[in-house]
């Protein structure tokens, strides 16, 4: 794919040339050309969005993990321009439904207008608002429970979102963070960051709390050295 990023964006540090050429090569015999994702990005772009979302053999990951699972009602934390939202979407069973909450009233517009330019607008409803004050809502508005849950927002608050994720998610259900790994630096009992102790409590919360039968995956590719964490929700 053309447009495809060549530099670690997704998790701010390592890269390198091999890994970026292996993802194209890749992306290049399984992904189809797919018009609807490439204006995504470039309308993302021309908004001044950060290019920070998922690449594109992530994207169909997330797609196939909707399918997988025969997702019907699904939740994103953290839409950005909608391109993850798109390919969740594309996963859902007849009938499904994708909620996705985003802080950012421009990034909700942009991503409106890509998901109505995929043909999507009429399974996705983009919440705006700040996630710790949308969340507590979405049952009384009619949302869940969750089938699939993706979280891609802030990394301080994973421990927060994982928490609420677990409570709207039936038994069973998929849950997937992204960016827990971060070029390594979740390992570092030292590392000041918020990003980087806001996922080791989120993996310590997973530890202690039994909740979520899960596994983390290391990845290398366009968007650097990172990884994403699965898991299901126990009963």
């Amino acid at each position: 794919m053309s447009d495809m990023p060549r530099r670690s964006t997704g998790s701010g540090g390592l890269s390198d040339p091999r890994w970026d050429e292996v993802d194209e090569y890749l992306a290049l015999r399984l992904l189809p050309a797919d018009d609807a994702l490439d204006a995504a990005l470039e309308a993302s772009s021309a908004a001044g969005l950060p290019p920070i979302q998922v690449s594109p053999l992530q994207g169909r990951l997330l797609t196939l993990v909707a399918r997988l699972t025969g997702a019907r009602e699904v939740l994103e934390i953290g839409t950005l321009g909608g391109y993850s939202t798109i390919c969740l979407a594309r996963g859902l069973a007849p009938g499904g439904r994708v909620v996705t909450l985003e802080r950012s009233p421009h990034h909700a517009d942009v991503a409106r207008r890509n998901l109505d330019r995929a043909g999507l607008a009429d399974r996705v409803e983009v919440v705006v608002g700040a996630a710790l004050d949308t969340l507590p809502t979405l049952p009384s508005r009619g949302y869940g429970p969750f089938d699939l849950v993706f979280i891609d927002a802030d990394k301080p608050a994973n421990p927060l979102y994982l928490r609420h994720a677990i409570d709207l998610a039936r038994p069973g259900a998929v849950v997937v963070v992204d960016n827990v790994v971060r070029h390594g630096t979740v390992a570092d009992a030292d590392d000041p960051h918020p990003d980087v102790i806001g996922n080791q409590e989120m993996l310590n919360l997973i530890a202690l709390s039994g909740a979520l039968e899960a596994t983390a995956v290391q990845t290398v590719g366009v968007k650097g050295y990172d990884g994403f964490l699965i898991g299901i929700v126990r009963g």
